[in-house]
Order: structure tokens, then sequence, then C-alpha cells
């Protein structure tokens, strides 16, 4: 059996903070409550749970608060939470049983749901963080924004969920100005950096911006493969926005013959043929969409897997083959019969 300290950065999570640490404290051994400035009631309710409350002088660096987080842990294994994530009772049981094993694992990796629908109960955005890794091996977070901790050693992939349900609105640009905050000050970007740099960029709306340091960023060598992944995917939709279709399938298939093939390459492939008219490439690349491996690298969009290509084929499809346009829409209707969707192709099959 091995032990957690859960490693904590907060700042004025009055109104999400009991929430993570009720959950938190049915398996963590040891909570570390690091506090960079709050002004509310953050640190009386983290007291409420833990002796271990500190306080750091924010620095514009998130890696060096969680850093200092994890300097202070003293179990087996460091843990780390955002005071808006959330864990439920199926998953705190998984963790539970998962410290009972005698491991000679490092890092423990382990789904993170950022997306939802259905009342945000339904998961549909999701990706893999390092969640749980051994204090001994002495990791330490990298990347002053959208932090994170390079995995090594011995890596195991858990079917546990973390979910991330954002409360309060933080100014959108906040992560972009931290970019530009140390563009003045000359630091110099790792290729993970640049990647998502690029990322607040498109969130931005500067396009062209985006593509360049896309383009640099897709010439580098040794990048961590879901954000070169990542990269295509994110140049494609660039060039989409630039009305330069060509230039985005080529991209694609760029991404094609590097990657495991995709849902989601193929569902904008599809979607691509469909703008422009070549209505049998986009059934093809629809119809591929559903016989893609489930993927397991960068953002996983699961819609891509199935929703999404059964809406598009039953619309495709309708003008020339009736019954399997309908099929698909009851495919669709089995998965999301609450999407609109599905509602109005309900609505349509039955006039």
């Amino acid at each position: 059996m091995f032990s957690i300290s859960l490693c904590m950065i907060v700042k004025n999570e009055e109104k999400v903070l009991k929430r993570v640490l009720d959950c938190a404290k049915e398996f963590a051994d040891e909570i570390i409550v690091v506090d960079t400035g709050s002004t509310d009631k953050t640190k009386e309710i983290a007291k409420q749970f833990t002796d271990k409350v500190f306080d750091f002088k924010w620095c514009n660096d998130f890696s060096k608060a969680r850093n200092f987080s994890f300097s202070k842990a003293t179990c087996d294994y460091q843990m780390w939470l955002d005071a808006d994530d959330f864990i439920t009772q199926e998953n705190i049981e998984k963790i539970k049983k998962l410290k009972e094993k005698k491991t000679t694992t490092d890092v423990y990796m382990m789904k993170y749901c950022v997306g939802f629908y259905d009342g945000n109960s339904v998961p549909y955005l999701t990706y893999y963080r390092e969640r749980l890794l051994k204090r001994q091996d002495n990791f330490q977070w990298g990347g002053f924004v959208h932090e994170a901790i390079t995995p090594r050693g011995r890596i195991e992939y858990l079917d546990i969920e973390i979910e991330h349900h954002k409360e309060k609105k933080d100014d959108p640009l906040r992560n972009l100005k931290l970019y530009r905050y140390a563009k003045r000050h000359n630091v110099v970007f790792s290729p993970r950096e640049i990647y998502y740099y690029s990322r607040e960029l498109f969130y931005a709306g500067y396009i062209s911006s985006c593509i360049k340091y896309l383009t640099h960023f897709l010439k580098l060598k040794d990048v961590y493969p879901p954000d070169n992944y990542g990269a295509h995917i994110l140049l494609a939709d660039c060039y989409m926005i630039k009305k330069q279709a060509n230039k985005s399938i080529t991209i694609l298939l760029k991404c094609l013959k590097k990657h495991t093939p995709t849902s989601e390459i193929c569902c904008k492939l599809g979607k691509i043929y469909e703008i422009t008219n070549e209505k049998e490439k986009a059934i093809f690349w629809y119809k591929s969409a559903l016989s893609c491996p489930e993927q397991n690298v960068g953002f996983v969009h699961k819609d891509y897997a199935n929703l999404t290509p059964y809406l598009e084929l039953c619309k495709l499809l309708y003008p020339t083959n009736y019954e399997e346009s309908k099929l698909f829409h009851q495919k669709a209707k089995e998965i999301r019969p609450n999407h609109p969707s599905v509602q109005f192709n309900e609505k349509f099959f039955k006039n």
C-alpha cells in the first residue's frame, strides 16, 4: 500500500474549494494547500481540512508555485488537483483501491474530463494528465503557464477520471498576457510553451500569428507527441478559417502519416470536403471515422468517434440513400437522444 500527498495551489477559491477537498479527504494521506494571494475565505476553508496551508508570493509562474507545493510533500506519491476539480465516488473508490497495490510505477496517468454535456453529467472532451508521481523521483513542473511534468520511468494509464468544472469566469486573455509578459522579459520558450502560446493566440483570434508559431513548432524535433498531433489539428483549423482548404487538407494528411489515424482527423477531412461540395469524399472520410481505433493522444473529443459522423452521414446520404440515412439517424439517437440535431432529424423522418 502507498500513501498520497495532495498538493494544490489556490487563489480566491472559496466557492469550490470545499467541494474538491471533501473528495480528497477520502483518499489523501496528506493535504497541502499553497495560497498565492487570496483575499476571500479560501485559506480559512483549507484550514478546516489540513494544517499544512502555506503562502506563496505570486511571481507570474505557475510551475514555481506547483514545485513549492510539491516540496512540502512527505508521502510516497504526490498528486495535484485544481480547486474547481471534482471526483465522483466511483473514481474515489478506484483511487482507494489503487493505493492498496504494491507498485513500482513512477507516474500514473488519469483522464482529465474538461468538457461536458447533458447538464454537466456526461464528459465529451478528455485528455490524459500526469496525476500521481512518485515523490522519490523528484519530478519538477515546467512552464510558467499551462504547466506540466514530463512523465518518465514506468508510466501507467488508468481508467480513473478527474472532472474539471470551472465555476468562475477568469480573464479569457490571462494566459496570453502571461506569455506576452514573458516575451517582453526575453524568456526563451520551450517547445511546449510555443505550442500553448499558439493555442492562446488562436483563442484570441490572432490566426496569422498562430499559423506562424505552429509552423515553427512543427519543424522542431523530439517534441511531446500529443503536442505535435494537436499542432497539426490546430494549424488545419487555422487554414480553414483563412479559407485555404487545400492547405488544411495537406496538414491533416501529414498528421495521418505521422500519427495513428483518429476519428477527429477523419471528421475534419470530411467537413472540408463537405464545405467544398465534394460529397463522395466527405462520405468516405466520415465513414472512415467510424472505423478508427479509440483515440488516446491529445485532446479527445468523443463525439468525433460516433455522434459527429452519424449526424453528418445522415445529412449527406439522405438525398440518395434514404434507408442508410435513417440508419445513421437511429445510431445518433441511441447515444444522444436529446441532441438538438437528433431531435430535429427525428421530427423530419416522422413527417
